[in-house]
């Protein structure tokens, strides 16, 4: 890959004809047209979300180092921003009036309510730039490579930056667009910024079953001009998740919907009683982890390890213990009420305290208490053996 250095563009030159799209949240163009700001494999404009913005300009009028700035050629007299678009799109933000940073006082400026001699200063400010040029997998390692003053690029904006092409445009454009008004029903059930690329991870993770295999997705259809099978399965998901628990709960957000619509899609659910579970659950002070309830429901509720049942603690494990061991004693049988009823060695034994496990009478999931009234110590053995009976 070949480099040329620049020392003698400013600020002024580069800001010059800057286009900043609203509706997008990018920059588009500068440099009198001739460089794109924002290409496609670029993610997207962050720094106004990060408050980063004006520190850009005050590292600017106070003379300090902006860092370098990477071009590339793709044609003559034509360039695309490898590395700096945020930067470049601060000063051009500010130039054009988008925002205001604070005086020495304290007071909000915009650009052309600084005096002259700061605008001045702003806009002659100069920059360092590397004009680089080679083939594209040259390009787009450096880019994968490089991280600089900046916000580094998490795994997905690597990857739109590798795989950039039709199909990467059309997916940001459908799901990195955080004005999309399909974006308050999608995270509903997806956490994530739509303009770090999070949303779109997620639907890339669903389709290509699993986070492994995102890059081998991309890569497969990377020159498709449609992302109709990823739209069709991202919805379908989200559909069989409103249609078997109904309006969604803000403990829903945020579950791997892909990988349970891939294990229970086919298991038919009645939508009334599901709610009816999901609403008894919530409710129980016993279920530690609110969040497994989906799946619990989801998979029969066969497994309680998803609910993280409070345990009985061990105040009420000495006191039951207690309470057995002194009966059991009187009585001449084991202090566990199962071994109390066989007929070997170990139906008069007293067990210790740590060689017992408290147990519910009455199963959680059938509706028993976790407190001292509804507990019982069982030998280990028969803890295990019991069960959920």
């Amino acid at each position: 890959m070949k480099t040329t250095l620049l020392t003698d563009l400013t600020v002024r030159d580069i800001c010059e004809g800057f286009v900043y799209s609203s509706l997008d949240g990018k920059g588009l163009f500068g440099w009198a047209g001739k460089l794109v700001i924002q290409p496609e494999y670029q993610r997207h404009f962050i720094y106004s979300d990060l408050h980063k913005e004006e520190p850009v300009i005050d590292s600017v009028l106070n003379n300090y180092p902006l860092g370098l700035l990477y071009f590339v050629k793709v044609a003559e007299d034509k360039y695309e921003v490898l590395d700096g678009q945020q930067r470049i799109t601060s000063l051009g933000r500010f130039v054009t009036g988008k925002f205001a940073i604070k005086d020495e006082h304290g007071m909000e400026q915009v650009f052309s309510g600084l005096d002259r001699a700061k605008q001045e200063k702003i806009l002659n400010y100069p920059l360092t730039i590397y004009i680089c040029e080679g083939e594209e997998h040259e390009i787009k390692k450096w880019f994968e490579t490089i991280n600089i003053a900046g916000v580094p690029l998490n795994e997905q904006e690597l990857l739109n930056a590798i795989y950039s092409g039709p199909f990467v445009t059309r997916a940001k454009e459908v799901y990195s667009n955080s004005t999309n008004p399909q974006m308050q029903k999608w995270t509903s059930y997806i956490k994530g910024d739509p303009k770090r690329q999070e949303i779109l991870r997620t639907a890339l993770s669903w389709v290509a079953r699993g986070m492994e295999h995102i890059d081998g997705y991309m890569s497969q259809h990377r020159q498709d001009a449609s992302i109709q099978e990823l739209q069709s399965y991202f919805d379908t998901v989200i559909d069989w998740a409103k249609g078997v628990f109904g309006s969604p709960y803000a403990e829903m957000r945020g579950l791997a919907w892909g990988e349970l619509y891939e294990r229970y899609h086919t298991t038919p659910y009645n939508t009334q009683h599901t709610r009816e579970r999901v609403e008894a659950l919530l409710a129980d002070e016993y279920v530690g982890n609110k969040r497994g309830i989906f799946e619990y429901i989801l998979g029969g509720e066969e497994d309680k390890s998803l609910l993280n049942v409070r345990v009985f603690d061990d105040r009420t494990k000495r006191a039951r213990y207690a309470l057995q061991t002194e009966a059991a004693q009187a009585a001449g049988t084991s202090n566990c009420p199962y071994c109390a009823m066989g007929d070997n060695a170990n139906r008069t034994r007293i067990w210790k305290l740590a060689e017992m496990d408290a147990d519910h009478v009455t199963a959680w999931s059938k509706g028993g208490a976790t407190d001292i009234g509804n507990c019982e110590m069982l030998c280990k053995t028969h803890n295990r053996a019991k069960g959920n009976k």
